[in-house]
């Protein structure tokens, strides 16, 4: 990657597939696109709008995504303080001090485990991360990760169920916050041990919970089948009764959220209009704006899925209807990462109309609300990108300062 840090998506695409030896019409075939598109994308005449044609493009090209998206997110400009706390993620997610402590058969002191601190980590973390401070959440990660394991080996009777149930809230986290920066490795061990986490505190809700992350990962590393196969099978063990409680209904509403981005990905339309129906009615069910498991589900959040499902469909015109139309204050307060994130589409949805300035300044707002949501976003990277190559400064007056703020230009 040394020297291709700053190269547009397109300019990788084009270089990827001359190494594969394919011509543009022949690769415009393998990923269902015409060969006018992949052109203007190669040319910078437009941005790859859609993650699912990202990961087809990788799959295709037989490259890893961030080969094509660029640097990792946590080395680009102005992301240090999230690159410090991914190297101590990695190291917390690397260590197998677990080994020479089952070896080792002397006598020790109880472990002395704090399980109310570590919870109040955990929701700190959560309250961090929600709030779009993915930097700061990250900081607390390490040292959680390695307290809440060393109280899931040590303690004992109920209190190691109850330590288990920490260790995988603390990996749930841990999980969101790598996936944010393009961590998928480490966020795919952190996802996995959630879920082992979770079966030794036998706790069947937060076994789905830990499916919902997996799915999420398997997502982001382009795996759509598994995870699709993956958070509709939880789902379905998951079935609430008609008299279910609310947390077992929202954690169901938010794996068939999980479940259609699976189908958008794989141009299945139909399937993730129903996925987002069933999402809807589970919302209405609930009736109010709730946060269990930290997924933040309820009727706003269900709203702000379909916009997003419109932008990765490739629908600007529903984009906007829907982005516009959209109200985001009956979140809770301290949820200030997805009120960005659905301005981030809605941002998307103008580029694809070309309506640049429109895009811009849904964006500054984005930015005004949590402002790394907006830097380690690839997708708003390569629609500034897109943008300035068209750039028209009378118009567009703080194109530059904000893609310089978001590391896109040095």
């Amino acid at each position: 990657m040394n020297g291709m840090q700053d190269i547009p998506i397109g300019e990788r695409i084009r270089l990827y597939r001359r190494r594969r030896g394919l011509s543009q019409p022949k690769l415009a075939q393998l990923i269902g696109r015409s060969e006018s598109w992949l052109s203007q994308v190669e040319r910078g005449v437009r941005s790859v709008d859609r993650l699912s044609t990202i990961i087809e493009l990788s799959r295709v090209l037989r490259v890893p995504v961030i080969d094509l998206t660029g640097r990792p997110l946590s080395l680009a400009p102005n992301g240090g303080a999230h690159f410090e706390a991914v190297d101590g993620l990695r190291r917390a997610l690397m260590s197998y001090s677990a080994i020479p402590a089952a070896l080792d058969q002397g006598e020790h002191a109880p472990h002395r485990a704090d399980l109310a601190r570590l919870r109040r980590t955990v929701v700190m973390a959560n309250e961090l991360y929600q709030a779009g401070r993915y930097s700061s959440a990250g900081e607390l990660l390490p040292g959680a990760i390695a307290d809440a394991q060393l109280a899931a080996r040590e303690l004992r009777g109920d209190n190691r169920q109850a330590a288990f149930r920490v260790l995988a809230e603390t990996y749930h986290i841990t999980a969101k916050s790598l996936m944010k920066v393009s961590e998928t490795e480490l966020a795919w061990v952190a996802a996995e041990r959630a879920l082992a986490a979770a079966e030794r505190a036998e706790a069947p809700l937060l076994v789905g919970a830990s499916a919902y992350h997996l799915g999420h990962t398997f997502l982001r590393a382009g795996r759509v089948r598994e995870a699709t196969d993956l958070t509709m099978d939880a789902a379905a063990a998951l079935a609430p009764s008609r008299d279910a409680e609310p947390e077992r209904l929202a954690l169901w509403g938010a794996l068939h959220l999980t479940a259609l981005f699976g189908a958008a990905r794989g141009n299945d339309r139909r399937a993730a209009d129903q996925l987002l129906n069933v999402a809807e009615r589970a919302a209405e069910r609930l009736g109010d704006e709730r946060n269990d498991f930290w997924f933040a589900f309820g009727p706003t959040n269900v709203r702000i899925h379909a916009v997003s499902l419109a932008v990765e469909l490739g629908d600007p015109d529903e984009t906007i209807r829907l982005g516009e139309g959209l109200d985001t204050s009956q979140l809770p307060a301290g949820i200030r990462g997805r009120r960005s994130a659905a301005l981030i589409d809605l941002a998307r949805g103008y580029a694809m109309r070309r309506m640049d300035a429109a895009a811009v300044n849904t964006l500054l707002d984005a930015e005004q609300i949590a402002a790394e949501a907006v830097r380690f976003n690839v997708l708003v990277h390569e629609l500034l990108r897109e943008v300035l190559k068209r750039e028209h400064r009378a118009t567009t007056p703080q194109l530059r300062p904000l893609a310089e703020r978001a590391g896109v230009l040095s």
